[in-house]
Protein backbone atom coordinates (compact mmCIF):
# COMPACT_ATOMS: atom_id res chain seq x y z
CA UNK A 1 0.00 0.00 0.00
CA UNK A 2 1.17 3.77 -0.29
CA UNK A 3 1.42 6.31 2.23
CA UNK A 4 -1.25 8.70 0.67
CA UNK A 5 0.37 11.61 2.14
CA UNK A 6 3.71 9.83 1.21
CA UNK A 7 3.80 10.65 5.34
CA UNK A 8 7.98 10.12 5.28
CA UNK A 9 9.23 12.28 2.35
CA UNK A 10 9.04 15.14 4.66
CA UNK A 11 10.03 13.61 7.96
CA UNK A 12 12.13 15.31 10.63
CA UNK A 13 14.73 12.94 12.37
CA UNK A 14 14.81 14.17 16.42
CA UNK A 15 15.95 17.48 17.45
CA UNK A 16 19.49 18.76 18.14
CA UNK A 17 20.05 17.24 22.08
CA UNK A 18 17.51 14.48 21.71
CA UNK A 19 18.88 10.78 23.08
CA UNK A 20 18.47 7.53 22.37
CA UNK A 21 16.01 5.46 24.22
CA UNK A 22 16.97 4.81 27.76
CA UNK A 23 20.14 2.67 28.53
CA UNK A 24 20.22 -0.96 29.96
CA UNK A 25 19.86 -0.91 33.83
CA UNK A 26 23.22 -0.39 35.45
CA UNK A 27 24.82 -3.72 35.62
CA UNK A 28 24.41 -3.98 31.89
CA UNK A 29 26.07 0.01 31.98
CA UNK A 30 28.87 -1.42 33.63
CA UNK A 31 29.19 -4.62 31.47
CA UNK A 32 28.97 -2.42 28.63
CA UNK A 33 31.02 0.73 29.02
CA UNK A 34 32.62 2.07 26.32
CA UNK A 35 31.16 0.96 22.84
CA UNK A 36 27.95 3.62 22.16
CA UNK A 37 24.77 2.24 21.95
CA UNK A 38 24.13 3.14 18.44
CA UNK A 39 20.27 2.72 17.63
CA UNK A 40 20.64 5.26 14.82
CA UNK A 41 23.13 5.77 12.69
CA UNK A 42 22.48 8.00 10.57
CA UNK A 43 19.73 9.92 12.14
CA UNK A 44 20.96 12.42 14.41
CA UNK A 45 19.06 15.13 16.19
CA UNK A 46 17.76 17.06 13.01
CA UNK A 47 20.87 16.94 11.22
CA UNK A 48 20.49 14.30 8.20
CA UNK A 49 17.42 14.23 6.55
CA UNK A 50 16.70 10.56 5.18
CA UNK A 51 18.88 9.26 1.85
CA UNK A 52 16.00 9.17 -0.42
CA UNK A 53 16.33 5.95 -2.52
CA UNK A 54 14.41 7.46 -5.14
CA UNK A 55 12.87 10.88 -5.96
CA UNK A 56 9.14 11.21 -5.46
CA UNK A 57 7.05 11.48 -8.85
CA UNK A 58 5.50 14.58 -9.33
CA UNK A 59 2.29 15.28 -8.72
CA UNK A 60 -0.47 13.73 -6.37
CA UNK A 61 0.72 10.05 -7.36
CA UNK A 62 0.92 8.91 -3.57
CA UNK A 63 -3.20 10.16 -3.42
CA UNK A 64 -3.63 8.20 -6.59
CA UNK A 65 -1.91 5.63 -5.00
CA UNK A 66 -4.29 5.33 -1.84
CA UNK A 67 -7.27 5.55 -4.24
CA UNK A 68 -6.30 2.13 -5.78
CA UNK A 69 -3.53 0.01 -3.95
CA UNK A 70 -6.52 -1.93 -2.15
CA UNK A 71 -6.07 -0.82 1.06
CA UNK A 72 -9.53 -0.11 2.04
CA UNK A 73 -11.51 -2.53 3.83
CA UNK A 74 -12.89 -5.17 2.45
CA UNK A 75 -10.56 -4.81 -0.58
CA UNK A 76 -8.40 -7.27 -1.35
CA UNK A 77 -4.69 -6.21 -2.76
CA UNK A 78 -4.19 -6.68 -6.34
CA UNK A 79 -2.29 -10.20 -7.23
CA UNK A 80 1.03 -10.76 -8.12
CA UNK A 81 2.30 -8.54 -11.17
CA UNK A 82 -0.57 -6.12 -11.51
CA UNK A 83 0.07 -2.84 -13.10
CA UNK A 84 -0.28 0.44 -10.89
CA UNK A 85 -3.13 2.78 -12.25
CA UNK A 86 -0.42 5.62 -12.61
CA UNK A 87 1.72 3.11 -14.85
CA UNK A 88 5.04 5.01 -13.60
CA UNK A 89 8.36 3.52 -12.72
CA UNK A 90 10.74 4.01 -10.33
CA UNK A 91 13.45 6.30 -11.25
CA UNK A 92 17.06 6.03 -10.61
CA UNK A 93 18.39 6.67 -6.77
CA UNK A 94 19.23 10.14 -5.61
CA UNK A 95 22.08 11.64 -4.10
CA UNK A 96 21.91 11.59 -0.55
CA UNK A 97 20.38 14.40 1.38
CA UNK A 98 21.08 15.80 5.33
CA UNK A 99 18.90 13.74 7.73
CA UNK A 100 19.19 12.90 11.48
CA UNK A 101 21.41 10.63 14.20
CA UNK A 102 23.89 7.48 14.64
CA UNK A 103 23.36 4.54 17.47
CA UNK A 104 24.97 3.85 20.94
CA UNK A 105 25.73 0.99 22.86
CA UNK A 106 28.76 0.62 25.20
CA UNK A 107 31.33 -2.10 25.25
CA UNK A 108 33.41 -3.09 28.16
CA UNK A 109 36.78 -0.80 27.38
CA UNK A 110 39.29 -3.34 29.16
CA UNK A 111 40.46 -6.52 27.41
CA UNK A 112 39.78 -9.36 30.11
CA UNK A 113 36.68 -11.98 30.96
CA UNK A 114 33.98 -8.92 30.75
CA UNK A 115 34.96 -8.13 27.66
CA UNK A 116 35.05 -11.81 26.23
CA UNK A 117 31.29 -12.20 27.82
CA UNK A 118 30.12 -9.41 26.48
CA UNK A 119 31.27 -10.14 22.73
CA UNK A 120 29.84 -13.70 23.53
CA UNK A 121 26.39 -12.55 24.43
CA UNK A 122 25.87 -9.92 21.60
CA UNK A 123 27.50 -12.08 18.96
CA UNK A 124 24.84 -14.81 19.90
CA UNK A 125 21.59 -13.16 20.19
CA UNK A 126 22.50 -10.96 16.79
CA UNK A 127 24.02 -14.12 14.86
CA UNK A 128 27.17 -12.26 14.26
CA UNK A 129 30.50 -14.43 14.04
CA UNK A 130 32.50 -14.20 16.94
CA UNK A 131 35.80 -13.50 15.56
CA UNK A 132 33.76 -10.54 13.61
CA UNK A 133 31.80 -9.39 16.63
CA UNK A 134 35.54 -9.40 18.16
CA UNK A 135 36.59 -7.31 15.91
CA UNK A 136 33.98 -4.67 15.65
CA UNK A 137 34.05 -4.51 19.68
CA UNK A 138 38.28 -3.73 19.87
CA UNK A 139 38.17 -1.80 17.02
CA UNK A 140 35.85 0.31 18.67
CA UNK A 141 37.96 0.48 22.14
CA UNK A 142 41.06 1.20 19.88
CA UNK A 143 39.44 4.38 18.24
CA UNK A 144 38.35 5.24 21.77
CA UNK A 145 41.69 5.71 22.82
CA UNK A 146 42.97 6.96 19.24
CA UNK A 147 39.97 9.45 18.23
CA UNK A 148 38.01 10.23 21.58
CA UNK A 149 35.97 12.62 19.97
CA UNK A 150 35.12 10.39 16.73
CA UNK A 151 32.64 8.61 18.86
CA UNK A 152 32.77 5.35 16.83
CA UNK A 153 30.36 2.62 17.79
CA UNK A 154 30.21 -1.34 17.38
CA UNK A 155 27.20 -0.83 15.74
CA UNK A 156 27.97 1.32 12.96
CA UNK A 157 31.23 -1.31 11.64
CA UNK A 158 28.39 -4.30 12.42
CA UNK A 159 26.17 -2.50 10.19
CA UNK A 160 28.81 -2.32 7.13
CA UNK A 161 30.09 -5.71 7.81
CA UNK A 162 26.54 -7.61 7.59
CA UNK A 163 25.55 -5.31 4.41
CA UNK A 164 29.19 -5.95 2.50
CA UNK A 165 29.42 -10.11 3.32
CA UNK A 166 27.35 -11.07 5.95
CA UNK A 167 30.29 -10.46 8.37
CA UNK A 168 32.89 -12.64 6.12
CA UNK A 169 30.15 -15.44 5.23
CA UNK A 170 29.63 -14.49 1.51
CA UNK A 171 29.26 -17.18 -0.49
CA UNK A 172 29.22 -19.89 2.43
CA UNK A 173 32.50 -18.96 3.96
CA UNK A 174 32.96 -18.88 7.32
CA UNK A 175 35.27 -16.64 9.33
CA UNK A 176 38.35 -18.49 11.05
CA UNK A 177 39.27 -18.36 14.67
CA UNK A 178 41.58 -15.99 13.35
CA UNK A 179 39.91 -13.66 11.72
CA UNK A 180 40.03 -14.47 8.07
CA UNK A 181 37.35 -16.26 5.75
CA UNK A 182 37.83 -19.88 4.87
CA UNK A 183 38.82 -18.10 1.44
CA UNK A 184 39.38 -14.87 0.16
CA UNK A 185 36.97 -12.60 -0.63
CA UNK A 186 37.35 -10.45 -4.00
CA UNK A 187 34.76 -8.22 -5.02
CA UNK A 188 31.09 -8.41 -4.57
CA UNK A 189 28.38 -7.94 -7.06
CA UNK A 190 26.23 -5.03 -5.45
CA UNK A 191 23.04 -4.12 -7.61
CA UNK A 192 20.67 -1.14 -6.94
CA UNK A 193 16.77 -2.20 -7.86
CA UNK A 194 17.48 -1.05 -11.51
CA UNK A 195 19.93 -3.47 -11.94
CA UNK A 196 22.93 -1.41 -12.11
CA UNK A 197 26.02 -2.56 -10.43
CA UNK A 198 27.31 -0.24 -7.85
CA UNK A 199 30.28 -2.42 -6.49
CA UNK A 200 33.46 -0.23 -6.02
CA UNK A 201 35.94 -1.74 -8.37
CA UNK A 202 38.74 -3.78 -6.83
CA UNK A 203 36.89 -3.98 -3.08
CA UNK A 204 38.33 -6.78 -1.31
CA UNK A 205 37.90 -8.60 1.86
CA UNK A 206 34.88 -8.82 4.61
CA UNK A 207 34.21 -4.97 4.86
CA UNK A 208 35.05 -5.06 0.71
CA UNK A 209 37.29 -2.03 1.52
CA UNK A 210 37.90 -0.12 -1.83
CA UNK A 211 41.84 -0.21 -2.88
CA UNK A 212 42.01 4.10 -2.25
CA UNK A 213 40.17 3.29 1.60
CA UNK A 214 42.93 0.40 1.96
CA UNK A 215 45.69 2.29 0.51
CA UNK A 216 45.63 5.40 3.01
CA UNK A 217 44.31 4.01 5.94
CA UNK A 218 45.39 0.61 5.95
CA UNK A 219 46.11 -0.66 9.37
CA UNK A 220 46.79 -3.92 11.97
CA UNK A 221 45.66 -4.77 15.36
CA UNK A 222 48.40 -6.89 15.72
CA UNK A 223 51.13 -4.99 14.61
CA UNK A 224 51.98 -7.30 11.77
CA UNK A 225 51.69 -6.34 8.34
CA UNK A 226 48.14 -5.22 7.71
CA UNK A 227 45.19 -7.87 5.59
CA UNK A 228 42.84 -6.76 4.05
CA UNK A 229 40.70 -10.18 4.42
CA UNK A 230 41.76 -10.20 7.99
CA UNK A 231 38.23 -8.88 9.87
CA UNK A 232 39.95 -7.38 12.55
CA UNK A 233 42.55 -5.56 10.59
CA UNK A 234 39.23 -4.56 8.03
CA UNK A 235 37.54 -3.09 10.87
CA UNK A 236 40.28 -0.86 12.38
CA UNK A 237 40.95 0.46 8.94
CA UNK A 238 37.05 1.10 8.44
CA UNK A 239 37.27 3.07 11.89
CA UNK A 240 39.84 5.02 11.01
CA UNK A 241 38.65 6.48 7.71
CA UNK A 242 35.24 6.79 9.91
CA UNK A 243 36.61 9.31 12.24
CA UNK A 244 39.33 10.88 9.58
CA UNK A 245 38.89 14.29 9.34
CA UNK A 246 38.09 14.44 13.14
CA UNK A 247 34.31 13.78 12.35
CA UNK A 248 32.34 13.13 15.54
CA UNK A 249 29.81 10.43 14.16
CA UNK A 250 27.02 11.56 17.33
CA UNK A 251 26.01 13.94 14.51
CA UNK A 252 23.80 12.64 11.69
CA UNK A 253 25.83 14.63 8.87
CA UNK A 254 29.25 13.82 10.70
CA UNK A 255 28.35 9.82 10.89
CA UNK A 256 26.41 10.08 6.67
CA UNK A 257 29.65 11.69 5.51
CA UNK A 258 32.00 9.18 7.37
CA UNK A 259 29.87 5.93 5.97
CA UNK A 260 29.66 7.72 2.83
CA UNK A 261 33.71 8.11 2.70
CA UNK A 262 33.30 3.91 2.37
CA UNK A 263 30.95 3.30 -0.64
CA UNK A 264 29.15 6.28 -1.35
CA UNK A 265 25.17 4.87 -2.37
CA UNK A 266 22.14 5.32 -0.91
CA UNK A 267 21.01 1.41 -1.32
CA UNK A 268 24.59 0.55 0.64
CA UNK A 269 23.91 3.80 3.55
CA UNK A 270 20.41 2.71 3.75
CA UNK A 271 20.98 -0.56 4.52
CA UNK A 272 24.02 -0.16 6.50
CA UNK A 273 21.85 2.40 8.56
CA UNK A 274 19.07 -0.08 8.77
CA UNK A 275 21.05 -2.77 10.02
CA UNK A 276 22.88 -0.70 12.81
CA UNK A 277 19.44 0.79 14.13
CA UNK A 278 18.79 -2.94 14.65
CA UNK A 279 21.78 -4.31 16.23
CA UNK A 280 21.98 -0.59 18.70
CA UNK A 281 17.82 -1.49 19.86
CA UNK A 282 18.71 -4.95 20.11
CA UNK A 283 22.25 -4.46 21.94
CA UNK A 284 19.94 -1.99 24.44
CA UNK A 285 17.98 -4.90 26.00
CA UNK A 286 18.81 -7.08 29.26
CA UNK A 287 16.93 -10.35 27.45
CA UNK A 288 18.14 -11.49 23.29
CA UNK A 289 15.60 -10.65 20.81
CA UNK A 290 12.53 -12.83 19.75
CA UNK A 291 14.04 -15.04 17.40
CA UNK A 292 10.67 -14.30 14.31
CA UNK A 293 10.76 -10.75 14.79
CA UNK A 294 14.69 -10.66 13.75
CA UNK A 295 14.54 -12.75 11.27
CA UNK A 296 11.47 -10.66 9.96
CA UNK A 297 13.48 -7.11 9.97
CA UNK A 298 16.22 -8.60 8.47
CA UNK A 299 14.05 -10.10 5.77
CA UNK A 300 12.76 -5.91 5.48
CA UNK A 301 16.48 -5.02 5.56
CA UNK A 302 17.70 -7.22 2.77
CA UNK A 303 14.65 -5.93 0.42
CA UNK A 304 15.88 -2.14 0.85
CA UNK A 305 16.49 -0.92 -2.49
CA UNK A 306 13.42 -3.01 -4.94
CA UNK A 307 11.05 -0.86 -6.32
CA UNK A 308 7.20 0.29 -4.93
CA UNK A 309 4.88 -1.81 -6.91
CA UNK A 310 1.20 -1.74 -6.77
CA UNK A 311 0.28 -4.92 -5.29
CA UNK A 312 3.50 -6.31 -5.11
CA UNK A 313 4.91 -8.86 -2.81
CA UNK A 314 8.34 -9.60 -3.86
CA UNK A 315 10.36 -11.82 -5.91
CA UNK A 316 9.84 -14.64 -4.70
CA UNK A 317 6.01 -14.47 -5.31
CA UNK A 318 7.25 -12.72 -9.19
CA UNK A 319 6.89 -9.46 -8.37
CA UNK A 320 9.82 -6.81 -9.25
CA UNK A 321 8.76 -5.02 -5.76
CA UNK A 322 6.47 -4.68 -3.11
CA UNK A 323 3.69 -2.62 -1.93
CA UNK A 324 3.46 -1.03 1.98
CA UNK A 325 1.55 -4.39 3.49
CA UNK A 326 2.90 -6.83 0.63
CA UNK A 327 6.39 -5.73 2.20
CA UNK A 328 5.32 -6.29 5.99
CA UNK A 329 3.37 -9.61 4.85
CA UNK A 330 6.63 -11.22 3.15
CA UNK A 331 8.23 -10.29 5.68
CA UNK A 332 6.85 -11.58 8.97
CA UNK A 333 5.96 -14.83 6.59
CA UNK A 334 9.61 -15.54 6.24
CA UNK A 335 9.45 -16.05 10.07
CA UNK A 336 6.90 -18.33 9.77
CA UNK A 337 4.15 -15.48 10.85
CA UNK A 338 0.88 -14.80 8.64
CA UNK A 339 -0.75 -11.27 8.25
CA UNK A 340 -3.54 -10.23 6.77
CA UNK A 341 -2.70 -9.08 3.38
CA UNK A 342 -3.62 -5.32 3.29
CA UNK A 343 -2.57 -2.46 6.20
CA UNK A 344 -6.58 -1.67 6.92
CA UNK A 345 -6.85 -5.77 7.66
CA UNK A 346 -3.36 -5.41 9.32
CA UNK A 347 -4.66 -3.02 11.71
CA UNK A 348 -7.65 -4.47 11.99
CA UNK A 349 -6.25 -8.22 12.97
CA UNK A 350 -3.12 -7.32 15.43
CA UNK A 351 -2.48 -6.09 19.04
CA UNK A 352 -2.75 -2.25 18.87
CA UNK A 353 -0.21 -0.04 20.63
CA UNK A 354 -1.90 3.51 20.80
CA UNK A 355 -0.27 6.72 19.05
CA UNK A 356 1.68 7.47 22.54
CA UNK A 357 2.82 4.29 23.59
CA UNK A 358 6.78 3.92 21.87
CA UNK A 359 6.94 1.13 19.15
CA UNK A 360 8.67 -1.72 19.63
CA UNK A 361 11.48 -3.47 17.21
CA UNK A 362 9.09 -5.28 14.82
CA UNK A 363 6.31 -3.78 15.63
CA UNK A 364 3.77 -2.26 12.18
CA UNK A 365 3.30 1.40 11.95
CA UNK A 366 0.17 2.46 10.92
CA UNK A 367 -1.12 5.60 9.05
CA UNK A 368 -4.93 6.38 8.09
CA UNK A 369 -8.23 6.47 9.86
CA UNK A 370 -8.98 3.26 11.61
CA UNK A 371 -12.87 3.98 11.00
CA UNK A 372 -12.37 4.59 7.44
CA UNK A 373 -9.15 3.24 5.67
CA UNK A 374 -5.54 2.31 6.89
CA UNK A 375 -3.66 3.62 3.55
CA UNK A 376 0.07 2.57 5.17
CA UNK A 377 2.42 0.28 7.01
CA UNK A 378 5.78 0.28 8.12
CA UNK A 379 8.01 -1.82 10.01
CA UNK A 380 9.59 -0.07 12.95
CA UNK A 381 13.31 -0.83 13.24
CA UNK A 382 14.26 1.51 16.47
CA UNK A 383 15.43 5.24 16.81
CA UNK A 384 11.92 6.13 15.58
CA UNK A 385 12.88 4.89 12.31
CA UNK A 386 11.14 2.33 10.19
CA UNK A 387 11.39 0.18 6.60
CA UNK A 388 8.60 1.15 4.35
CA UNK A 389 7.75 0.58 0.27
CA UNK A 390 6.48 4.48 0.39
CA UNK A 391 4.99 5.39 -2.71
CA UNK A 392 5.37 4.90 -6.64
CA UNK A 393 8.90 6.12 -8.24
CA UNK A 394 10.38 5.29 -4.68
CA UNK A 395 11.88 2.19 -3.46
CA UNK A 396 12.02 0.03 0.04
CA UNK A 397 13.75 2.68 2.33
CA UNK A 398 14.24 3.54 5.41
CA UNK A 399 13.52 6.59 6.98
CA UNK A 400 11.41 8.68 10.54
CA UNK A 401 8.06 6.87 11.11
CA UNK A 402 6.20 10.30 12.52
CA UNK A 403 6.20 13.71 11.06
CA UNK A 404 4.21 16.70 12.31
CA UNK A 405 1.00 16.54 11.50
CA UNK A 406 0.98 13.20 10.03
CA UNK A 407 -2.08 10.48 10.25
CA UNK A 408 -0.31 7.70 12.68
CA UNK A 409 -2.83 5.62 13.99
CA UNK A 410 -0.91 3.26 15.89
CA UNK A 411 1.15 0.10 16.04
CA UNK A 412 0.68 -3.07 15.72
CA UNK A 413 2.50 -6.21 17.39
CA UNK A 414 2.81 -9.60 15.24
CA UNK A 415 4.95 -11.25 17.70
CA UNK A 416 4.39 -10.29 21.33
Amino acid sequence: MTSGETETESSTAPGPGSTAPATAPHARRRLAALLALATAVVLAAGVITVVQLTPAPAGDTGAAAAAADGAAAGRQAPGPGSTPASGQTPQPESTPQPTSSRPARDVPQEQGTRFEAWVDEVAGWLDIPRPAMHAYATATVRMEKEKPGCNLSWVTLAGIGRTTSDHGREGDRTLTRDGTPTSPIGTIELRNFAGDVISQEGAEGPLQLSPAVWQQWAATSAGDVPNIQDIDDAALTAGRALCDGGRDLDQGQQWLAGVSALHDEPLFLHRVLATANVYGTVGMQDEPPNEKVLRAVTFAIEKIGLPYVWGGNGTEQGDAGFDCSGLTTAAYASAGVSLERTAHWQYSSLPIIGPDEQPRLGDLVFFGDPDTKIHHVGMYIGNQQMIDAPTFGQAVQVHNYRKPGDSYAGAGRPVA
